[in-house]
C-alpha cells in the first residue's frame, strides 16, 4: 500500500513537536517553511513554554492540538522520542517525521534506541520517516517540513535521498535552474519507510514522471527488485549510488565469490529492475530532467547544428561513446539549409553555421531538419559571443520544435550570459546542457531505458517441485560446509543439470573399475577437502585410455597431494569421461547478504578471474534475464559464433543458469555454488557440466 505514505506530503494538518521561538533553531527554520509555500492544511507548534511562534497558537503537547492533523515532524532530543511517539500514536497521527539525530549512526546506543522507537511505530501502525533527516516537501500542496532555504520550479521530478545533506546541497544548486520537482523526501536512518516504500509511493502518484533517488544502500534487495520492476514498466527511476568501490572485500574460495563483489550485486539488480544508474548528481539531474519533459528517441541518429566546431566534435564523441551517431544529410536538405546560412557554412553533419549564426538561421536549420526521418534527434549547440543574445536562440528553438515528435537537446557552453536562455528553454521543456559531453551521456540513458521497456520480463523458468524434494533429502544428509566436485554432483542432478558420465572411486583399483565402465579415455581427479582447485595442485589427469593407467595415475596423484599437502585427507577420486569439443564457461551464484542469490556468467576454465568478463544477475530471473547476463560477456559472442565460428548451445546455458538459480532459491543455506567449467556444446547438442563445488553456511556459526 502507498496510500499510507500520503500524509507525508499532503496532510490535512502537521504538528511540530518541539517547535523553537528561536529564529537560529532548525525547528523555527521548518516552521517558517510550513508557512512559506501555500500550504493549505492545519500548523500547529507543540512547545510548553510558548504562547505562540509566528503568529501560530502554540500547543503543550500533542493531545492538544487540534483536528485535522495527521502528520507530526519530531524536533527533539533523541532520548524523548520513545515518549513523543506513544503520544502521537495516542492521538491518532498514522504519519511522523524525525528529524533529530542521536539514533544508530551514533553507536550501539543509538540502534537500542531505534529498536524501541520502531516497536512502538509498529505497535500504533504508524508510519515514520527518518529519524536523522531533513523532512519532506510537496511542490505540488506548499508542504515544506524541512529546514532547506528556498524551493525549486513546481515540476514533475520526485526525488528521494537517503542523505539530507544531499537533498540540501541539490535544492540550492538547482533553485534557479528551472527544473521541476514534484517532491523531496529525506530517509535518513529508514528505520520503517525505506527506499523502496517512496519508489513505490512516487511510482503511484500521477503527479511524478520520473524518479530520481540517491542511494547508499538498499535496505531489502528482494523487495526493491520487485517494486522498482514494477514502477519502471511506466516510470523511469534514475538513480546514483554511493560506495562503489570495494576496497577491503572479503576475499573468498570460489571464483563466483571473488569475482561477485557488493557493487557487481547492486549494478545487477539496478539491470534487472530497469534502473538507470548514473555516475555523478550533475547526471542524476540532467538525465531526470530530459526524461521528465522530452520523449524519448526513437532511434540513434542526431543531428547537429552549431556556431562552434569544437564543442561539436566534442559532442560527437560523447554520441558515439553512446551509441548514438550522427545523421546523414540527404544532398536535397543540405541544398536547402546552404539558401539561408553563411556561404561558408558546412552544412553536412554536424551542420556549422560559424560564429555569427543568429536566431534565424538556427530556426532555418531546425525547420529544414525537423521533418526529415533520417533524424531522431535535434541538438542545436550555441557558444555565447557578443553579437548574439542566446535567449534570442532558445526562443527560436522553442518556436521550431513545438510538436515536432523528436527528442530535443539544447546546448549552450557557459554560464553567466545563458541564464535567460535556460529559463526560455526550460520554461518549455527543453533541456539545456552548459558541456558539450552532456546529451550524449543523456541520451544514452533514455535509450538504455527505452531497450528494458521494449525488450519486456517474460519467460519464466519452471521446474518441477520433485527437484526440491529429491535435493533436500541428499542435503539433509550431509556432514559437511564445503562440498567438492563429489558432493556437488549430485546436487545438481537432482534439478536435471547434465553431467559428464562419471563415478566417485574410494581406491585406485576401483577408480579403473568405473573407468572400464563408463568408456575410455577417462578424466581422473582427486577427491579432498584441502584441495579446492585441482588443476593447480596437480589434482587432475586428462586422457587416460586404459585400467593400467587410471590405476597408476590414481596412486600417484595421492602420492604427489599428500607430499605437497601432508594433513590433506584424500577421499578418493572421480573418474568421468572425457569430454568432446566445446566452449567452456562458468555459472556461479554467491549469496549477496543485500539482494540474496547473485548468480554469475563468465568464460569458464582456469581464466575466469584473469579476464574477468562477467554477467550478473539477482534470482529469481526469468529467461530474458539470463539471456542478458550472457551476453553482455565476450563470451557471450564466442556462444553465438565469433567470426565465422562455431555457435553453441546457447538455450542450454540459459537452462543451466535457470536450473542453478532455482537451486539458490531453494536452498538458503548454500552460500556459494559454482558449475566450472560448464561444456557448452554446437548448437542443439547441449551443454555438460565438467567440474563443480559448492559452501554451505555453517550452520553452528549461525546459531552463534
Amino acid at each position: 500500500m502507498t496510500s499510507d505514505l500520503a500524509p507525508f506530503f499532503s496532510p490535512a494538518g502537521v504538528a511540530i513537536i518541539g517547535a523553537s521561538t528561536n529564529p537560529r533553531k532548525l525547528s523555527y527554520g521548518i516552521l517558517e517553511n510550513l508557512t512559506a509555500y501555500g500550504y493549505q492544511g492545519g500548523v500547529y507548534p507543540v512547545n510548553p513554554n510558548a504562547d505562540e511562534i509566528l503568529g501560530l497558537k502554540c500547543y503543550p503537547q500533542v493531545g492538544d492540538v487540534p483536528d485535522p492533523v495527521e502528520l507530526a515532524v519530531v524536533v527533539l532530543p533523541a532520548s524523548m522520542t520513545p515518549e513523543v511517539l506513544r503520544a502521537c500514536g495516542e492521538r491518532g497521527i498514522k504519519a511522523v517525521i524525525i528529524i533529530s539525530g542521536g539514533f544508530r549512526e551514533v553507536g550501539a546506543s543509538g540502534a537500542r534506541l531505534e529498536k524501541e522507537c520502531l516497536q512502538i511505530v509498529k505497535s500504533y501502525q504508524m508510519r515514520l520517516i527518518g529519524p536523522n533527516c531533513v523532512g519532506t516537501v510537496d511542490l505540488h500542496t506548499g508542504l515544506d517540513t524541512t529546514f532547506i532555504k528556498g524551493l525549486p520550479d513546481k515540476g514533475s521530478i520526485g526525488f528521494l535521498s537517503q542523505s539530507g545533506a544531499v537533498l540540501g546541497g541539490v535544492v540550492d544548486y538547482i533553485i534557479d535552474k528551472h527544473v521541476g520537482f514534484s517532491h523531496f523526501a529525506s530517509l535518513g536512518n529508514e528505520l520503517d519507510v525505506d527506499e523502496s516504500d517512496m519508489i513505490a509511493f512516487f511510482g503511484a502518484d500521477p503527479k511524478v514522471k520520473v524518479i530520481a533517488a540517491y542511494v547508499e544502500g538498499i535496505q531489502d534487495g528482494q523487495k526493491f527488485i520487485r517494486i522498482a520492476s514494477e514502477v519502471s514498466k511506466h516510470k523511469p527511476i534514475v538513480l546514483l549510488k554511493a560506495g562503489r568501490t570495494e576496497a577491503g572485500a572479503q576475499a573468498v574460495s570460489s571464483h563466483t565469490g571473488s569475482l561477485a563483489g557488493a557493487y557487481a550485486a547492486y549494478q545487477a539488480a539496478f539491470e534487472q529492475a530497469g534502473i538507470i544508474e548514473v555516475e555523478d548528481l550533475p547526471s542524476l539531474f540532467d538525465v531526470a530532467w530530459a526524461l521528465s519533459c522530452q520523449p524519448l528517441p526513437n532511434g540513434n541518429k542526431a543531428a547537429i547544428f552549431t556556431n562552434a566546431g569544437g564543442p561539436a566534435a566534442l559532442a560527437s564523441d560523447a554520441l558515439a561513446a553512446n551509441g548514438f551517431e550522427l545523421a546523414s544529410i540527404s544532398a536535397e536538405k543540405q541544398a536547402l539549409l546552404a539558401e539561408k546560412l553563411n556561404p561558408a557554412a558546412q552544412v553536412a553533419n554536424p551542420v556549422d553555421m560559424l560564429g555569427g549564426a543568429e536566431a534565424d538561421e538556427f530556426a532555418h536549420c531546425l525547420s529544414t531538419l525537423s521533418d526529415d526521418p533520417g533524424v531522431d534527434i535535434l541538438m542545436p549547440m550555441l557558444v555565447p559571443q557578443s553579437l548574439v543574445n542566446p535567449a534570442d536562440i532558445a526562443k527560436a528553438i522553442v518556436d521550431h520544435t513545438q510538436g515536432v515528435g523528436k527528442t530535443v537537446l539544447a546546448c549552450m557552453v557557459g554560464e553567466q550570459s545563458i541564464k535567460e536562455a535556460r529559463a526560455v528553454l526550460h520554461a518549455n521543456q527543453i533541456p539545456l546542457a552548459i558541456f558539450p559531453e552532456t546529451p550524449g551521456k543523456v541520451l544514452g540513458a533514455m535509450a538504455g531505458y527505452r531497450e528494458w521497456v521494449s525488450k519486456g520480463q517474460s519467460g519464466t523458468f519452471e521446474f518441477s517441485a520433485e527437484y526440491r524434494e529429491n535435493a533436500a533429502r541428499y542435503l539433509s544428509g550431509l556432514n559437511a560446509d564445503v562440498l567438492g566436485e563429489a558432493e556437488t554432483r549430485p546436487l545438481l542432478a537432482s534439478y536435471g543439470m547434465d553431467l559428464i558420465p562419471g563415478g566417485f572411486a574410494e581406491n585406485a583399483a576401483r577408480a579403473a573399475e568405473i573407468a572400464a565402465e563408463i568408456g575410455f579415455p577417462v578424466a581422473l581427479k582427486i577427491v579432498s577437502p584441502q584441495v579446492l582447485h585441482k588443476s593447480d595442485s596437480g589434482g587432475i589427469r586428462l586422457g587416460l585410455d586404459s585400467a593400467e593407467a587410471v590405476e597408476i595415475a590414481a596412486e600417484k596423484m595421492k602420492i604427489r597431494i599428500l607430499a605437497a599437502i601432508p594433513d590433506a585427507e584424500v577421499k578418493g577420486f572421480l573418474v568421468e569421461k572425457m569430454a568432446p569439443e566445446g566452449l567452456e564457461v562458468i555459472v556461479g551464484m554467491r549469496r549477496d547478504p543485500t539482494f540474496g542469490p547473485l548468480m554469475m556468467f563468465g568464460l569458464g576454465g582456469i581464466y575466469v578471474e584473469l579476464f574477468k568478463d562477467v554477467g550478473f544477475g539477482v534470482a529469481p530471473l526469468n529467461q530474458n534475464q539470463a539471456r542478458d547476463m550472457i551476453e553482455k560477456t565476450k563470451a557471450g559472442r564466442l556462444l553465438k559464433g565469433f567470426r565465422g565460428g562455431p555457435a553453441y548451445d546457447m538455450e542450454s546455458v540459459i537452462d543451466a543458469i535457470g536450473r542453478l538459480s532455482q537451486i539458490a532459491l531453494d536452498f538458503p543455506v548454500i552460500s556459494e555454488i559454482e558449475v566450472n567449467p560448464l561444456l557448452v556444446l554446437p548448437e542443439g547438442e547441449g551443454a555438460k557440466i565438467l567440474d563443480a563445488r559448492a559452501i554451505l553456511i555453517n550452520q553452528r556459526d549461525e546459531e552463534k
